[in-house]
């Protein structure tokens, strides 16, 4: 059973080597630390005697297992290639453990990780995981709570400079019981992109002013986006005798069309409740949970999947696909249609992930000034004509490192010493500069993240907002991941491709999911946390139900759902947030 192969997606994913094993010669001293301190462990937020003391504490504690080939495994992005490829080989020589850090895609990192969990044969000694799982390693218990294990059997291997509290992501990697499952390694998440050389011409602007009386600019909700859509692919037409247009996005019926939707497409709407890091009790999959157990989909049974709000996303995803987008992007997957943005004829895209960064700052590209700055920015996703304050806006995928309890306990420690390794504040910074993917709260704000801002559009202002926080993974609510987010594709592909109407897509997606529980709630295979399905009532009865207990979903529709179009100059919107880090 394999789940949309999510980040083959990001172009760097388009490596041909969707295996990379390096496997590394064993050489443990500390005059190898200093080489790797010297030679590519800078910038660091340490100092390189803080380094040095980091690594001899990783050289003391791997003693016991020098020599040991040990195996594990991530999907291919460029986070996770510099850690196999150069913090393989590092960790190695600094501490004899043979490591081989493969690189496969991420529908087969979900595919082997339950091979295991279902066979109890030991394939990878430690995984980098989705936190979307955080709700079936919870449920089905084959996942080590790292809580019980830093306190427990791994606490002689768990570093004294660890610093979780400096970890940016542990709200995503948190079970319903409290405890710790999952240890971030990279983050990145789906924002709002546009033209910020176009939205800032002042013939550009003063055409919009006059025919929809509001200023250009970021748009603080759908309708606004919508009109600059319009404004950009029919009035403006073209720039420089290109055609261009005013969205980007994809829809063919494919694997990687499911991730596009359960990457919180439906919160940013205003599906679901208000919760951070998701809606309570009913999430942005629009699935009801009541205490630990997920409880139903369908708006019969108190879920939002099937609700006006997850019906008014799919309308509007297909509208402005059909109106304001290349016409060929309806036949695109997702790693077709990302390198669009940067061959510069687009002029916004609402779904946007920040992991394309890197690829998007090359220099040569017609988004790029010479000067090696981006004629582009990114923003805070608008919201949804159903958004209320308090909900979560957007998606952000936290690769965690996760640990089995089917892995031998020596290698499974072994396995720890690396996570630790590359999630350490002696290679964090670099590991950042490279992949551009923020794990730690002092990389983000050391000084050299400061001075190399101004060459990223935008990305470390928002990780440095107080916005971060609306942008959230699936979480707990989801029973089993790889089971239900297969439906996703293939009922909205429905949808997209004009077979159903995004109303009977959604009913038939809301069954779907319920009916997985329901075999969930038969079998009892998760326990006092598994699905207990509520009884059908009629959508009134939840909405009663919901006011009566302030909460929101499901809402029932609006009588309009286009309101006045909301914009916010971007300049502005940046100085707004805070420039000084918060205070531990």
């Amino acid at each position: 059973m394999k789940p949309s192969p999510r980040r083959t997606r990001l172009l760097l994913a388009a490596s041909a080597a969707a295996l990379f094993a390096f496997a590394a010669p064993v050489r443990a001293d500390e005059a190898a630390a200093k080489k790797w301190i010297d030679a590519e462990f800078q910038p660091s937020t340490l100092s390189k005697d803080e380094q040095l003391k980091e690594m001899e504490w990783f050289i003391k504690a791997a003693e016991p297992y020098k020599g040991m080939e040990i195996n594990v495994v991530s999907e291919t992005i460029t986070t996770h290639e510099y850690e196999a490829k150069t913090l393989a080989k590092a960790f190695s020589e600094i501490t004899g453990i043979k490591l081989t850090h493969d690189l496969i895609q991420e529908g087969d990192v979900v595919e082997k990780i339950q091979t295991q969990m279902q066979s109890g044969k030991n394939i990878y000694d430690a995984w980098v995981n989705d936190s979307d799982l955080i709700g079936t390693h919870f449920r089905y218990k084959q996942a080590v709570p790292l809580t019980d294990w830093m306190a427990g059997e791994g606490k002689d291997v768990t570093s004294p400079t660890l610093d979780l509290k400096d970890f940016i992501g542990l709200s995503f990697t948190t079970a319903p019981d409290g405890k710790l499952y999952q240890l971030p390694d990279q983050q990145f998440a789906n924002l709002y992109w546009f033209r910020y050389d176009w939205f800032t011409n002042p013939d550009i602007k003063a055409k919009f002013k006059a025919k929809y009386g509001y200023e250009l600019g970021v748009p603080l909700n759908w309708s606004a986006y919508e009109d600059i859509a319009e404004f950009f692919t029919n009035d403006v037409k073209e720039i420089d005798g290109v055609k261009i247009y005013g969205n980007m996005d994809y829809g063919k019926k494919d694997p990687s069309l499911g991730w596009r939707f359960t990457d919180a497409w439906l919160s940013m709407a205003g599906n679901g409740d208000r919760g951070l890091p998701n809606g309570k009790p009913v999430d942005e999959w629009g699935i009801r949970m009541e205490g630990c157990r997920p409880t139903g989909s369908t708006v019969e049974r108190g879920g939002d999947t099937n609700g006006p709000a997850a019906v008014y996303s799919i309308v509007k995803y297909i509208e402005w696909l059909k109106k304001y987008t290349p016409p060929q992007a309806l036949g695109m997957t997702f790693s077709e249609a990302g390198p669009v943005p940067a061959q510069g004829t687009i002029a916004q895209q609402m779904f946007w992930y920040t992991a394309f960064t890197a690829d998007m700052v090359k220099p040569g590209l017609p988004v790029m000034n010479a000067d090696g700055t981006p004629k582009w920015r990114m923003a805070p996703s608008p919201k949804g004509a159903y958004w209320k304050d308090g909900m979560k806006l957007g998606y952000q995928d936290v690769g965690s490192w996760t640990l089995l309890k089917s892995t031998p306990l020596e290698r499974r420690k072994a396995a720890w010493l690396y996570a630790q390794f590359v999630t350490s504040k002696s290679v964090s910074l670099k590991k950042s500069m490279v992949g551009l993917t923020f794990i730690r709260e002092s990389d983000i704000w050391s000084p050299a993240m400061t001075e190399r801002a101004p060459k990223l559009g935008g990305l470390v202002e928002f990780y440095r907002s107080p916005a971060r926080v609306q942008w959230s993974p699936t979480g707990s609510n989801v029973p089993d991941y790889p089971k239900l987010a297969q439906l996703w594709w293939q009922n909205i592909g429905d949808a997209s491709s004009g077979a159903k109407t995004p109303q009977a897509a959604m009913d038939a997606l809301a069954e779907a999911q319920e009916s997985v529980m329901a075999r969930l709630e038969k079998s009892g295979v998760q326990g006092e946390c598994g699905p207990k399905l509520n009884e059908k009532h009629p959508m009134q009865y939840w909405v009663d139900l919901a006011k009566k207990e302030g909460n929101l979903a499901p809402q029932p529709k609006l009588a309009n759902e286009k309101p006045q179009g909301e914009t916010i100059d971007y300049d502005t919107l940046i100085k707004s947030w805070p420039a000084t880090p918060p205070q531990k």
